[in-house]
């Protein structure tokens, strides 16, 4: 994929520099691809996502919102006990951070970690001001129709 330049369109518009910077971070080749993710739509305004965090319990997950991005650690602590030797390792103890870049009015709802799933909760909360809303076209103050009345005299405009 090839760069974009968006430094023409910095001078005519206003309030777009996050747009663009998530412009540039999609054409970013490396992208993590570890733990497997989906992510849902619910609702009309709900969404979750969910992540594939088999071997990881509670205590070693963390989620943190900053502004509109949220991000998912994992990361693994000693699992061998005393007295206990690995001989084969098949199972991955990588730790890892996955960021998603929330749209303006989405909250998290709730998170919880079922069968190696952990499932974050969002719900878009879109302010009252901001809904559409149906505007009232209001009559005349004086309702009564008005009325153009002629008056014919003889050939004499009438004052």
């Amino acid at each position: 994929m090839r760069h974009v330049d968006f430094s023409p369109l910095y001078r005519s518009t206003v309030g777009f520099d996050r747009v663009f910077s998530m412009l540039d971070s999609l054409a970013q080749p490396e992208q993590p691809t570890y733990p497997p993710y989906n992510i849902e739509r619910t609702g009309e305004n709900a969404y979750r996502i969910s992540m594939a965090v088999a071997g990881f319990d509670e205590s070693e997950l963390s989620i943190e919102l900053n502004q509109l991005l949220l991000t998912v650690r994992g990361e693994k602590g000693n699992e061998n006990g005393e007295g206990s030797e690995t001989l084969y390792r098949g199972i991955a103890k990588r730790a890892f951070e996955r960021r998603f870049q929330l749209a303006d009015h989405v909250e998290v709802k709730s998170a919880h970690l079922k069968n190696g799933l952990l499932h974050v909760d969002l719900v878009r909360n879109i302010p009252e001001a901001m809904k559409p809303r149906k505007i009232e076209i209001a009559a005349p103050k004086n309702s009564e129709p008005k009325s153009i009345e002629a008056h014919v005299v003889t050939g004499e405009a009438v004052n």
